[in-house]
């Protein structure tokens, strides 16, 4: 392996970096992939949500042999208190498509299949093998990586670091920071497996029609959070996720949410009579634009999840990852293909790219909502879910007391909380516009 060098070498085999593998290697460059688990997929067992036209782009027949669970027709969001939820459903036969738009996966099934496109398109991947540390040559240029095996460093032009949130080689390298504990949310998740009957049954599906729930409110205990549910063929996923400060402030325990949220009375009929077989915990960028790293330098690129591209305003994260991890294939491709070198200037062509798509458009029109969503949680996950919970109880009770007392407690109690909610609006605009 030492006595080759290679046209890039992409470390990490999730969303980004097998999207990025798989572009560059089915154009004909010389591509690595190294992968730290038995296999890509190995270490990610959770079950999420695929968009099927970013995976369309990078290979478009898909659909063919792609291990997916179910194709997702009804989208329920909830806003919870501790007994109940308010919900809004939209459900659509129009999801019923020739080509569905979305499907739920589990990521340990489809990592592996993604992988195996990789070699399919003449990429070489190395599983159990850790990147330690970036090589550079003396001009200060990326020309390669060290890893946990015998042999020395492995060369190449280029070098995509695909490695998640959370990867050590480019913060050890400085080409990035550490995540602050804001701008990460802790997932924890288990799989509920259950007969496919049962599940069609509780949710009203047929076929491989799925359905998803996403949850917010008392559930994550006033800290910036989401509870979630994905219907998988003959699996439920179910999780909960926190941003990591929160949960070190109020020194909270994720596993504890979880158990809370799957006794919710919303929830736990849906699990009832499953059997958990697997668990997990991920790290997820909840920073959106402005936590963004330098994205590309001399002889490196940085994609998905390791260059915080997620839009936690839509829950979207594969769907960035997978395109940037594109996007990144294209740009070094076309720069190897005009004879240049994997220089700073020459990779920006991948910020260009980027730039010009739906993940950094979608990024910035949303640049400030994180930093208001955190500004202000306790209102927005404990206040307005536990207020909005009793005007609907009030309004559906009838127990012979006088509607118009109940009324105007509830209107009260929102105009306390607007009131509230507007000083801190105010405040938040009054620092935004010093930035």
């Amino acid at each position: 392996m030492t006595q080759s060098k290679f046209d890039a070498i992409v470390v990490g085999a999730g969303m980004s970096g097998n999207a990025a593998a798989y572009s560059m290697a089915r154009r004909g460059l010389k591509v690595l992939q190294l992968e730290r688990g038995e296999h890509s997929g190995s270490k990610n067992v959770q079950g999420a949500i695929l968009y099927a036209d970013m995976l369309e782009a990078i290979i478009p027949n898909f659909r063919d042999d792609a291990p997916l669970e179910r194709h997702l027709v009804e989208q329920r969001f909830w806003l919870m208190d501790d007994s109940s939820h308010t919900g809004v459903h939209y459900r659509s036969g129009d999801f019923n498509e020739l080509k569905p738009n979305r499907y739920t996966i589990i990521r340990a099934q489809f990592d592996k299949w993604f992988s195996h496109k990789v070699r399919e398109a003449g990429g070489t991947v190395l599983c159990e093998t850790t990147a330690t540390r970036l090589a550079w040559d003396l001009s200060g240029k990326v020309i390669g990586v060290h890893t946990d095996r015998e042999g020395g460093v492995i060369l190449a032009d280029v070098v995509v670091l695909a490695e998640g949130v959370n990867g050590l080689l480019g913060t050890r390298a400085g080409l990035r920071d550490m995540p602050k504990p804001e701008n990460v949310a802790l997932a924890v998740k288990e799989m509920h497996f259950m007969p496919e009957d049962v599940i069609a049954e509780r949710f009203g599906l047929s076929g491989s029609e799925g359905c998803v729930i996403e949850a917010g409110g008392t559930i994550s205990r006033g800290m910036a959070g989401l509870g979630f549910l994905y219907t998988n063929k003959e699996s439920i996923s179910v999780g909960i996720g926190c941003l990591v400060s929160g949960l070190a402030e109020g020194m909270e325990n994720p596993y504890r949410l979880l158990d809370a949220f799957k006794q919710h009375p919303s929830i736990r009929p849906l699990l009832a009579g499953s059997e958990i077989k697997e668990y997990a915990a991920h790290l997820i960028p909840e920073g959106g634009f402005k936590a963004i790293p330098q994205l590309f330098g001399n002889g490196w690129v940085v994609v998905g999840d390791a260059a915080q591209l997620n839009n936690a305003v839509h829950r979207e994260g594969s769907n960035l990852a997978m395109t940037s991890g594109l996007m990144a294939g294209e740009a070094i491709f076309q720069v190897k293909s005009r004879g240049g070198l994997m220089t700073k200037r020459n990779l920006s062509l991948y910020k260009g790219i980027l730039d010009k798509s739906f993940v950094m458009k979608d990024l910035i029109k949303h640049k400030d909502l994180p930093s208001l969503l955190h500004t202000d949680s306790h209102n927005f996950f404990m206040t307005y879910p536990t207020l909005i919970s009793q005007a609907a109880q009030n309004f559906v009770r009838v127990d012979g007391a006088p509607k118009i007392n109940r009324e105007k407690a509830t209107a009260a109690s929102f105009i306390k909380a607007r009131s509230r909610w507007g000083l801190i609006s105010d405040a938040v605009r009054s620092a935004a516009s010093w930035r």
